[in-house]
């Protein structure tokens, strides 16, 4: 692991981490500005004022649980939030949070990981590492295909990169 890879803050959640939580409906009809200040507000109220560009979301199973809501995944990418790392993802949520370019990574090491610690994380690896680069978790990697989409920002950019070099060979 890189000692040049950022030190990232682990903000730990729980199980059955709702669409609802992270994306509240009642905000659903206001900017994505207005939605993602009130991210997970139900459990942890300071968490999106206080989240920082690539800190990393943790939770147990069944983070993202609830309606297909893209917005929940959109308000984590909003907020800069690094990757989601959880026991286990809901199949929507995580299909839309990656669609975004935001990585969800399955890890039945998250249970380890402690709320508030400063760590380094690497995508391509699926590894988290202390400050000193001692291993603290592995995740399931994603499979490359995925893992460029989220370099490419999501879907579409990915999509619009493909077609253009396809037509730069055929045109």
């Amino acid at each position: 692991m890189s000692s040049e890879s950022p030190l990232v803050r682990i903000w730990k959640f729980g199980d059955q981490i709702d669409t609802d939580v992270l994306a509240p409906g009642r905000y659903m009809k206001g900017t994505i500005d207005e939605l993602a200040a009130h991210c997970l507000e139900a459990v942890r109220p300071e968490f999106a004022a206080q989240v920082k560009l690539g800190d990393l979301v943790v939770g147990g199973v069944g983070f993202g649980i609830g309606s297909s809501r893209e917005q929940a995944a959109q308000a984590l990418k909003h907020l800069g939030v690094g990757a989601v790392i959880a026991t286990g993802a809901a199949r929507i949520f995580y299909r839309n949070a990656i669609n975004l370019g935001l990585p969800v990574l399955v890890s039945a090491d998250a249970d380890k990981l402690i709320d508030g610690a400063m760590v380094r994380f690497d995508l391509a690896l699926g590894k988290i590492y202390d400050a000193d680069g001692n291993l603290l978790a592995q995740c399931e990697p994603l499979p490359d295909f995925l893992l460029e989409i989220v370099r490419d920002g999501g879907l579409i950019p990915n999509l619009k990169k493909r077609v253009s070099e396809k037509s730069a060979l055929t045109g």
